[in-house]
């Protein structure tokens, strides 16, 4: 039996080599993923992120345990830490917050390092997904690294965004800051036993109050898109709910499952589902396309001869604009 047969026969131990080799980009995770790729697109797409400290990874353990206990979805959690950027190792300590989930075959937790990728994800997650989906499981849940304002790559790979607030980490504001508010379907304020509480939430609710947007649009490296989808007439717009909770003692998580829930429904009556499935590969393509061009060019390119221009550079003769000219020119020829 191939092994890409195993995974969707349910083997956990099929899946975890598979999800190494996509992670690393060999071979045969590649193969892996073009095989995987037709039994995608079923299971919801949940991602969480929010400033460090708001508690994004224990309100999520607690969140799965609900989706297990009373709902028995099977779930997958992806959660990605920040990468150094002098040793390039990580921690990968998420799943220390996650152990009420080990023992759990319904659960399947996998954590991966961010490899200096900006926006809070790693290339590979979105490979780490579709596998994921293929096996079976209902919802994907991806745990950014908690950069903070710079997570905005989750609302391209994601249904439905959650951001993660807390009372007490100082400005009120700091949360909608650089369009990390633009980007939440729902808001959570989590540590909601803590003084303050209510001066988050009204900060955050004055300004949904200020603007509502109309279409959901992604920027993607400054260039903004968005795919062109059939909208059922008469939807009502989106406006995202702010839940409280105290995942400690999983007070609110029963409400958020139910606000997840009803957001999933909103997607498919409105055909945003389809609009951010779309969006999503989209992103996915090009940055694929990227990195196959690049690969191609060097692959072309004659070492001496990339270093003899990059040398141009760093003397200040040629300019990088100008550089990648010159350097696009020798390669066509």
């Amino acid at each position: 039996m191939s092994i890409v047969q195993s995974i969707l026969n349910g083997d956990r131990l099929a899946l975890a080599r598979i999800l190494t080799q996509v992670e690393n980009n060999t071979p045969e995770g590649k193969s892996a993923l073009a095989e995987l790729f037709p039994y995608t697109g079923k299971a919801h797409l949940i991602g969480v992120t929010g400033a460090p400290g708001t508690g994004k990874s224990s309100l999520v353990n607690k969140l799965v345990l609900h989706y297990r206990k009373n709902e028995n979805k099977r779930v997958a959690i992806i959660a990605v830490d920040p990468s150094s950027p002098f040793t390039g190792g990580a921690v990968l300590g998420d799943r220390v917050r996650m152990k009420d989930l080990s023992g759990d075959t319904g659960a399947f937790i996998r954590s991966m390092a961010s490899r200096g990728s900006i926006g809070g994800l790693a290339r590979s997650t979105a490979g780490m997904v579709e596998v994921f989906d293929a096996a079976g499981y209902d919802i994907v849940i991806v745990e950014t690294v908690g950069a903070g304002q710079s997570e905005v790559d989750i609302a391209r790979l994601a249904h439905t965004t959650l951001v993660v607030e807390a009372p007490g980490l100082g400005d009120d504001i700091q949360a909608i800051k650089a369009g990390i508010l633009e980007i939440a379907d729902i808001l959570v304020v989590n540590k909601a036993d803590r003084p303050g509480v209510e001066n988050t939430e009204k900060a955050l609710r004055s300004m949904l109050e200020l603007a509502h947007p109309t279409a959901r649009v992604f920027k993607h490296h400054g260039a903004y898109m968005s795919v062109a989808v059939p909208v059922q007439e008469n939807t009502a717009m989106w406006i995202p709910p702010i839940q409280r909770t105290i995942s400690t003692d999983a007070k609110g998580i029963e409400e958020l499952a139910g606000l997840i829930a009803k957001h999933a429904e909103h997607l498919r009556v409105s055909g945003d589902w389809v609009s951010r499935e779309r969006a999503r590969l989209s992103s996915e393509m090009e940055a694929l396309l990227r990195d196959e061009l690049m690969n191609q060019f060097r692959s072309r390119m004659p070492e001496a001869e990339f270093n003899q221009v990059m040398e141009r550079v760093f003397t200040r003769e040629l300019s990088p604009w100008e550089a990648v000219k010159l350097l696009v020119k020798e390669s066509i020829k």
